[in-house]
């Protein structure tokens, strides 16, 4: 599965500075005026995962390839643009094409650099930006709300519970209440999936910090200064730090950063949230050919892995062949684990776990 992140904010906080280091490019023009990304931008990035060079050094593939996830720089959004303001609906729509949200907000001075509302107020600005977000699901709710109580009038019971489950989340956000904050069973949610609410996307917040203070940033007292949600995921990142990051080789970086104080690229972070945000994990094949990264969501079975590869994988699903990763490398290779009695055989109702290796056997 492809990986959409939609990297948003209101106008100079950033983004597109941040756009450009994490994906390594000067795709996303970055200037101090609003509106300087007008279309998205788009960016390919590997996910970094040592695992896959060890994987490599045990099967001597022809190839490595890593699994991606794709950032997507969207226009600035500002205060009315659920009503249209600035590049309104053409910034809501983008947001809807992404799995989920990184919203940067700016948390640091700078006199050279503008600010839209004029003052640096990173809990203001969050605060906007998710009221627009709220606004534009309400009018979406509101359409659905009409549509829903006409269909009431033919007496069916599920038009009616459909009715009431609309009202009662209207309610809950007329006060305020994001969608992903709602008190919803599953299949309530799947009710709902149709609307695309935007409040239902998964968000992750990214400080834009000053590069002397990031490194002394904690994610704890982030999110108390930013009024967040306890369990809300925040990144740290000097968004000039990652810019002069893009310039050096691994080993380079990696003296950079301990210089700094910083154990891990803002990239690096930023994946690993993404990852536990949208609950997916990793499982590989290991030949000859490829060794290969494939992402799943957690609790994935073994068929629907296979699907991931090819839908005729998950259709003719015979069985799996499955090893953990450590105990391949640490036995040296197939053979190696085989022996040791790690090989295993899973059928149609076996969990993948995070690490595996797997071959598929399967009905053409």
């Amino acid at each position: 599965m492809a990986l959409k992140i939609g990297i948003v904010g209101l106008p100079n906080v950033g983004k597109s500075t941040i756009f450009n280091a994490l994906t390594r490019t000067k795709g996303a023009e970055a200037a101090n005026y609003p509106f300087c990304t007008i279309d998205p931008n788009v960016g390919i990035v590997e996910v970094p995962d040592p695992r896959l060079k060890e994987l490599a050094g045990i099967v001597s593939p022809e190839k490595i390839i890593p699994t991606v996830i794709e950032f997507v720089d969207i226009a600035g959004l500002v205060k009315g643009a659920s009503e249209g303001e600035g590049l309104g609906n053409k910034f809501l729509s983008h947001i809807r094409e992404c799995h989920a949200i990184a919203q940067v907000v700016r948390a640091f001075e700078d006199t050279n650099i503008t600010h839209v509302h004029g003052t640096i107020d990173p809990k203001r600005d969050i605060e906007i930006i998710e009221s627009e977000l709220l606004l534009a699901d309400l009018q979406t709710l509101e359409n659905r709300l009409g549509k829903a109580q006409s269909a009431t009038k033919s007496g069916e019971k599920e038009a009616k519970a459909y009715f009431e489950l609309l009202s009662r989340i209207d309610e809950k956000m007329q006060q305020g209440t994001l969608a992903h904050r709602l008190d919803l069973t599953s299949e309530e949610r799947e009710k709902i999936r149709d609307l695309h609410l935007l409040t239902m996307k998964p968000v992750m917040y990214i400080a834009n910090m000053h590069e002397d203070e990031v490194a002394a940033a904690k994610e704890e007292e982030l999110r108390e200064y930013l009024n967040l949600h306890p369990e809300a995921k925040i990144i740290p990142i000097s968004a000039r730090i990652e810019e002069e990051l893009g310039g050096f080789e691994e080993e380079e970086a990696q003296e950079f950063l301990q210089e700094l104080g910083l154990s891990e690229t803002g990239l690096n972070t930023l994946i690993r949230h993404a990852y536990d945000l949208l609950d997916l994990r990793t499982y590989f094949t290991a030949g000859p050919q490829e060794v290969r990264a494939w992402t799943i969501r957690s609790g994935d079975l073994a068929p629907r892995a296979a699907g991931v590869i090819h839908t005729d994988f998950e259709k003719g699903f015979i069985k799996a062949e499955v090893v953990h990763w450590q105990d391949l490398v640490n036995h040296g290779g197939e053979a190696g684990a085989k022996e040791k009695g790690l090989l295993r055989i899973e059928g149609k109702e076996y969990e993948v776990k995070d690490g595996d290796v797997m071959h598929f056997r399967f009905n053409n």
